[in-house]
């Protein structure tokens, strides 16, 4: 489990094909010394297992799942991506509860410089559409974010505030990119449990005779 709470932006150092997957080679020396083989690290989201230990970095091998699913199949040397250890027991919520487990991946439609902040647009899949709500949470490259705004069905709006901004690898987005997409997990697990209609029901649309008919009222 994770908060959406960056520790780190680290490099990829390398990357290897191995089988159906690849290798990522990470350097990232502020937490590197505090990791252990098997150890869960999330790299722009994406939560993966530590396999190796190389000087001031570390290893995760990706399989063909993980790829298809996650931006993690282009990611090239060079690279910066956001890091951040799995959440210790007693520690500080500073973000949400963040699994690492992908939904799906957006694509950044519109970036807006401010003054004080910086708003990013980016589509959303279904499954990420059906679970995202005005001023809710979400987690963008593995940044725990509030959403700021719903322009239209299937995309959604976040600010961004300077610190944020300098402190992960947001700074470096541009239009067009993929970006990794965690829905917010309490509403997964509502919207399952209650029997929701589909991921193609908006959520910005309101209350209608369908939507109640959907939800089996």
């Amino acid at each position: 489990m994770f908060t959406g709470i960056i520790e780190e932006v680290g490099s990829v150092a390398g990357v290897r094909p191995l089988g159906d997957g690849v290798e990522l080679t990470v350097r990232a020396p502020g937490i590197a010394r505090e990791l252990a083989l098997g150890e869960s690290v999330a790299l722009d989201g994406v939560c993966q297992t530590v396999t190796a230990l190389p000087p001031g970095g570390f290893a995760v091998q990706a399989v063909a799942t993980t790829l298809g699913r996650t931006t993690l199949g282009s990611f090239a040397a060079g690279r910066r991506v956001n890091l951040e250890r799995a959440l210790a027991f007693g520690a500080r919520l500073g973000g949400h509860l963040v699994q690492g487990h992908v939904d799906g991946a957006g694509e950044v439609l519109a970036l807006v410089r401010r003054k004080e902040h910086t708003l990013i647009d980016f589509s959303l899949p279904p499954e990420v559409a059906g679970v995202t709500i005005l001023h809710g949470s979400i987690a963008l490259n593995g940044v725990s974010l509030t959403v700021n705004a719903l322009p239209r069905a299937g995309i959604a709006q976040v600010s961004i505030i300077p610190f944020t901004w300098e402190h992960t690898s947001l700074a470096e987005l541009r239009v067009g990119d993929a970006v990794n997409l965690e829905g917010d997990l309490i509403g997964k697990y509502v919207r399952h449990l209650l029997g929701a209609p589909g991921p193609a029901a908006a959520p910005q649309a309101g209350l209608s005779a369908d939507l109640l008919r959907g939800w089996g009222y």
